[in-house]
């Protein structure tokens, strides 16, 4: 696992344990070099957003247990992938994002300051 640090470059807080999120379902977005989706980015997810993805070729909101996945609704908070963020950012659907959740390799794929423009937890 890599080091928990995030966005900011402080310690990564928990993303969400209801439903229990992350790639090491965990409530953290840790990652790894086995995190092939990069299941970096901490974002409260809209209606909006589910059905976007769900457009896209990700449903969200069908419960899949054999993956430990129960299904989001509305307001639901989740480690999403950076990239999926980021394209739901482009067609104006991405959801807001808590930054002190979200793991510093989400940079890899999406700059800090388009991240901030969503942020939920700054001031």
């Amino acid at each position: 696992m890599d080091k928990p640090i995030n966005v900011l470059g402080e310690t990564l807080e928990s993303c969400c344990e209801n439903p229990l999120t992350g790639f090491f379902r965990d409530g953290c977005c840790n990652t790894s070099d086995d995190d092939f989706g990069s299941h970096t980015v901490c974002v409260q997810v809209t209606g909006e957003f589910l059905e976007f993805s769900r457009f896209r070729g990700n449903d969200l909101t069908t419960s899949k247990p054999e993956f430990g996945f129960p299904g989001l609704k509305p307001g639901d908070c989740w480690c999403l992938c950076a990239a999926r963020w980021l394209e739901a950012q482009q067609h104006g659907m991405a959801p807001r994002v808590m930054l002190r959740g979200s793991h510093i390799r989400a940079l890899e794929i999406v700059p800090l300051e388009i991240l901030k423009e969503y942020a939920a937890d700054l001031n």
